[in-house]
């Protein structure tokens, strides 16, 4: 089966409404607490796992098993109040859609493979993607105090038989310099004064719920009227907050600059440093005049790198618009593990089909990409160092050999979360599965 296929198929699954239910008499087979699992959810990932291969030897017990213990996770955030960032849920999303969308060919093609437009299949993916960092909150929250020694994780080394030591992918280390297209002009012009006549209407008596649901470009909340739901301060960029919690309820801010685009924001109701506001984002559009002055831009950078005048890091010091890598000679932190180290599906898709032909030392040409908030940005990249794959071991690998141990040491303890909250937690599961041998006890 050729990766395309492999691909697609794997969106459908996830996109449950869009690809439809297996042929099957539909029913539960599970209830954890609030929440269902029903017999197409365990054919669907069957199917899916099959596809992919990799877990394809996983019988339907053991898919009915991670099922539970995902629902068990979900169940209990509910319990204990968590709530998925909004933005965080429209960044995975747009994160996962360009991937799709750079693997199929364009967003019409995806269109015409699901016949729905592109709107109505973020809208799919959003309820499963707020779930899926629910559960990983509520993981987060049950193993957050897993610490090990440098001693500990030497000794999981030693343990593991040399022919189960992983095997780490092709890694890469880059260094960038980003710039921003020049929207200090007619594009924020444009943006503000958009922003400034919908604040008009909500002043002159028009529900700002239903002109965020309009206009706002965060789909995430716009689909809630642009409700955020209680959050604290430090969960807003400082822009936000500062002006959010200056709000009175049912006052609306004037047009709020942050990192993420330009906002409106409604005070819905403020308990001291919690809140609950609703926002109308939206972003900067760019003509092909700004992309090309901004290519030129970096194309004059790059030039001067190629005959010597300056370095690549002090040009990324002295030009780049990401002042992270900026302060670090421009060499870019994974936002997954914290390293300078990145596998293939850790980059922006963008990024990787630029510097896939790279050898170690070149750099890109300039190229259109996303910054970490999805704003359009343009690139040059360097490849600073290449990590052939090979078999993980302590003194090239210690970060990713930790990673390993602390992940066991946190199973073991979720391992023992599961099993004391099962027996609180109200849990039904369909005689056909009891003769399931089940490493938890689900079956009561």
């Amino acid at each position: 089966m050729n990766k395309h296929f492999k691909l697609i198929f794997a969106l459908a699954m996830l996109l449950t409404p869009l690809a439809g239910r297996t042929q099957v008499i539909d029913k539960v087979v599970a209830v954890v607490g609030g929440e269902k699992i029903l017999l197409s959810d365990i054919e669907e990932e069957y199917m899916r796992s099959k596809m992919q291969g990799g877990q394809s030897d996983l019988s339907k017990c053991q898919l009915l098993e991670n099922m539970l213990t995902h629902k068990l996770l979900l169940n209990q955030a509910k319990i204990d109040s968590l709530e998925s960032n909004a933005m965080n849920v429209e960044n995975e999303l747009e994160r996962r859609l360009r991937y799709f969308v750079a693997q199929i060919g364009s967003e019409q093609a995806l269109e015409r493979y699901f016949n729905r437009s592109m709107y109505q299949i973020k809208d799919d993916l959003r309820e499963s993607i707020a779930e899926q960092m629910l559960a990983q909150q509520m993981q987060q929250k049950i193993v957050e105090k897993v610490n090990l020694t440098p001693e500990e994780i030497k000794h999981f080394y030693n343990e593991i038989p040399q022919d189960s030591i992983p095997e780490v992918p092709l890694q890469y280390e880059l260094q960038q310099i980003m710039i921003y297209p020049p929207a200090s002009n007619e594009a924020k012009y444009a943006v503000r004064q958009k922003l400034l006549d919908i604040r008009e209407r909500v002043l002159n008596g028009e529900r700002f719920t239903t002109l965020a649901t309009l206009y706002s470009e965060d789909r995430a909340s716009a689909v809630h009227g642009g409700e955020l739901g209680m959050r604290s301060r430090d969960e807003y960029v400082k822009e936000f907050a500062n002006a959010a919690f200056n709000l009175k309820e049912g006052q609306v801010s004037s047009v709020v600059e942050s990192e993420y685009g330009f906002h409106l924001i409604q005070m819905i109701e403020n308990k001291g440093n919690t809140a609950n506001v609703r926002h109308i984002l939206m972003k900067p559009q760019y003509s092909s005049d700004m992309m090309s002055a901004a290519v030129a831009r970096l194309d004059s950078i790059s030039t001067a790198i190629a005959s010597d005048s300056i370095t690549f890091e002090k040009a990324a010091a002295r030009f780049s618009a990401d002042k992270k890598s900026a302060m670090n000679h421009g060499v870019v932190i994974n936002p997954y593990t914290g390293t300078t180290l990145f596998q293939k599906e850790q980059l922006e898709t963008a990024d990787y089909y630029i510097i896939r032909d790279l050898r170690e030392g070149e750099y890109s040409k300039p190229f259109e990409s996303r910054d970490e908030h999805t704003n359009v940005a343009l690139k040059v990249i360097k490849v600073k160092r290449i990590i052939p794959a090979h078999r993980a071991n302590l003194t090239d690998d210690y970060d990713a050999i930790q990673r390993i141990a602390k992940t066991q040491a946190e199973h073991s303890i979720l391992k023992n979360w599961v099993r004391k909250t099962v027996r609180n937690t109200f849990i039904k599961i369909d005689p056909e599965f009891h003769s399931c041998k089940f490493e938890m006890p689900w079956v009561k």
